[in-house]
């Protein structure tokens, strides 16, 4: 389809990931013209994807995305967004989504969970380091448990699951949220990639469009109803430029560190990654299973200290433990593009807390005392950016008529746990409200 009708739909959808994706998805289902807009291209099925080289392409500013105080952010720029880089993990809304803010998407999530085959690894494939690990945090009383996952062994053709699949999965056990999309297509939905959306289109004070660059031409398109799913960061961006002055002031990371100790036995670099996990959310954070991969590790290490290199001949026998900070809302993304997310008193004193808890289950677990180290802080959820409670209502709408939002910006706070059920909940939600 071309000319101007390829640009008009009911709904237009901006971003891929879990959000975007679903909501295409659900629409198309439902009947309604769909126009989705990715800003990256497809990379499924090219031969660098999944690798080290492939990672640098799909991600912003080649995986080198920098808060102002040293915070490294990986923001997957590809259809499907960021399940093509995570862990496939997955968990339920906190009890607060609804307790604390009306937000009931159980069933939502408890379909999706069905529908996917939602459920942990089975014993034999969470890995023997990994499960070391759990047992030794079970040892000293802390609680953990398989983790469910978005991903099947039996979907693949060979199960070859280990760190580098954070760098996006190859075997194809892991679900992507660009299946989604493939299916929102053969229902009628319209995916333009390498579409970069700069604006609003509005109208007597209602969104009836976007605007941006197309393939490098610019481009506006026309919809009764627009749904900004560009993620944390890109979602405020947009809404900035088009006069939302409060977007992207406060943001929350569920800001990530790895622990790490060498012990004598094989480690979990080899192994699925995060298939144990501990969610603490009495004292703020969420423990799991992780390392970096092979090549990825020394770079990591040496931003922390350049003496913290010398364990990578080691890789093969690592034990890692990730910490998942519920942190604080702070810091802010400015116009120039630039982003501030300092780390409050609170977050300091949690990640302390987090930290000594993981010295000891690794010394349990085996590894060297002399051995463990703490690598730099990430951000991996860039989130809570277009609030729900202050910049959209329980039903994810703007104070714009037409105008909605769906991806991790609207977390009120810090979800402190795997984000992607709790997105696609949210998308399903919204779906159903939309063609009511």
């Amino acid at each position: 389809m071309s000319g101007e009708s390829a640009l008009q739909a009911d709904v237009i959808v901006v971003g891929s990931g879990p959000g975007g994706a679903t909501l295409a998805r659900e629409l198309a289902k439902r009947g309604k013209s769909v126009l989705l807009f990715e800003h990256g291209s497809d990379h499924r099925g090219a031969a660098y994807y999944g690798t080290y080289l492939g990672a640098m392409l799909y991600s912003d500013k080649a995986g080198l995305l920098f808060t102002q105080e040293g915070l490294n952010i990986v923001r997957p720029m590809l259809v499907g967004g960021a399940t093509n880089m995570y862990c496939g993990c997955a968990a339920p809304p906190p009890p607060w989504f609804k307790d604390k803010y009306g937000i009931d998407i159980d069933a939502e999530c408890a379909e999706t969970m069905q529908e996917l085959e939602v459920a942990p690894l089975p014993e034999a494939q969470r890995g023997n380091a990994s499960t070391r690990i759990a047992h030794a945090a079970q040892a000293l009383g802390y609680p953990w448990e398989p983790q469910a996952k978005f991903m099947r062994p039996a979907r693949a053709k060979h199960f070859d699951c280990g760190a580098k699949c954070m760098l996006g999965c190859r075997c194809g056990a892991k679900w992507n949220a660009a299946e989604y999309v493939d299916e929102a297509v053969a229902l009628g939905a319209r995916c333009h990639t390498r579409a970069v959306v700069e604006r609003l289109f509005v109208e007597h004070g209602q969104c009836t469009g976007v605007t941006g660059w197309l393939r490098g031409f610019p481009f506006t398109a026309h919809a009764d109803t627009v749904v900004l799913c560009a993620g944390g960061i890109g979602t405020p961006n947009i809404l900035r430029l088009s006069g939302f002055v409060d977007a992207g002031i406060g943001l929350t990371m569920d800001t990530t560190v790895m622990v790490y100790g060498v012990g004598k036995e094989r480690g979990i670099g080899l192994e699925p990654p995060m298939t144990w996990s501990w969610e603490n959310p009495g004292d703020g954070y969420m423990l799991s299973t992780l390392a970096d991969p092979w090549l990825l590790f020394p770079m990591m290490a040496a931003l922390r200290n350049w003496q913290y290199v010398r364990y990578w001949p080691q890789w093969k026998n690592l034990l890692g433990i990730m910490i998942k900070l519920k942190d604080d809302v702070s810091g802010r993304i400015y116009q120039d593009g630039a982003i501030s997310k300092p780390m409050t008193l609170q977050d300091q004193k949690r990640l302390a807390e987090a930290e000594a808890v993981c010295r000891k289950i690794l010394v349990e677990a085996g590894a060297d005392p002399a051995t463990l180290f703490m690598s730099p802080l990430r951000g991996t959820h860039p989130s809570g950016t277009v609030r729900i409670g202050e910049m959209l209502d329980s039903n994810l709408q703007t104070t714009m008529p037409g105008l909605y939002v769906c991806d991790a910006s609207v977390f009120p706070e810090a979800l402190d746990r795997p984000t992607v059920l709790t997105i696609i909940g949210l998308a399903k939600r919204l779906a159903k409200r939309l063609c009511n």
